[in-house]
């Protein structure tokens, strides 16, 4: 069982900067992920980081965000630049403690509780 709790959103205007923390119960040897739905709309998978390192970036916020991860290892981090108005969304923290590699596949059995972000133009 992994429980994660989100924090960091609030608004924004566009052109601005957010950082999103969630912090786990579990040291984090395993994918992690963010995730985002809008009013409205399917959820999104944003981006998610291996146990070893290797990320993944949805094409919609390529080279605007970055996940980490902080040591010792029970903390992810999604830095948000040049955020825009359609990155208006509820952002949730995922993990999979069954899953090492090819995070950026499949569901994810664990989340947190989300944390809103809003943009205004």
């Amino acid at each position: 069982q992994v429980q994660l709790v989100e924090s960091g959103g609030g608004s924004v205007q566009a052109g601005g900067s957010l950082t999103l923390s969630c912090a786990a119960s579990t040291y984090m040897h395993y994918c992690m992920a963010w995730f985002r739905q809008a009013r409205g709309k399917v959820r999104e998978r944003v981006a998610t980081i291996s146990r070893y390192g290797e990320k993944f970036y949805a094409d919609s916020v390529k080279d605007r965000f970055t996940i980490s991860k902080a040591r010792p290892l029970d903390t992810l981090y999604l830095q948000m630049n040049s955020l825009k108005p359609e990155d208006t969304a509820m952002y949730y923290c995922a993990a999979d403690p069954g899953r090492e590699i090819r995070c950026y596949q499949n569901d994810y059995p664990y989340w947190g509780q989300g944390t809103q972000v809003t943009v205004s133009s």
